[in-house]
């Protein structure tokens, strides 16, 4: 693949962070994701889970923006998006997943309902739904994500393929 078009893909992910739709991703995009997910899952932000989820967001945000943003203005733009992601992650997806995993199991733990480790494929749509996924594209992921078809996504699962997602031109 030519790096034009992996820098096509990247870029199209930007959306997926930047969840008030203003054309740069900041600390605010990633409390929305978290409060989002809890308002989904009605835990309240003052929990020991919302508490964590906060915090994975606050992590995965100072991950973000020590990758991403160059000016150091403390907002991502599409290009520094597409530019820290092609420069610093495509080959070394590992480093996203190490970013991303804070939030990542603490919004895991917010759709286990019973505390075993995993989520249900369906809250699994839900959290995805929470964060902007259309229905039909969580659905999908959610399924995709259960790589032993057992019902339930464990975190291993969900952070490897985040970290694909978002590094690896498929």
């Amino acid at each position: 693949m030519v790096s034009s078009e992996y820098e096509r893909r990247i870029a199209a992910r930007f959306a997926t962070f930047d969840q008030d739709g203003n054309g740069w991703i900041d600390r605010a995009d990633f409390s929305a994701a978290a409060k989002a997910v809890l308002t989904e899952f009605a835990t309240t932000a003052r929990s020991d889970r919302g508490q964590a989820l906060y915090s994975g967001a606050e992590a995965f945000w100072q991950g973000m923006a020590g990758i991403a943003d160059r000016d150091g203005d403390q907002r991502i733009t599409r290009e520094e998006f597409v530019n820290g992601a092609v420069k610093r992650l495509r080959d070394n997806p590992d480093r996203f997943a190490e970013i991303a995993r804070p939030f990542l199991h603490a919004a895991l733990a917010v759709a286990d309902a019973d505390g075993d480790g995993a989520a249900t494929v369906e809250d699994t749509v839900r959290v995805l739904r929470a964060l902007g996924v259309p229905e039909e594209t969580a659905a999908g992921a959610a399924a995709g994500l259960d790589a032993d078809a057992d019902g339930r996504v464990g975190e291993t699962e969900v952070v490897t393929a985040i970290a694909r997602y978002f590094t690896v031109p498929e």
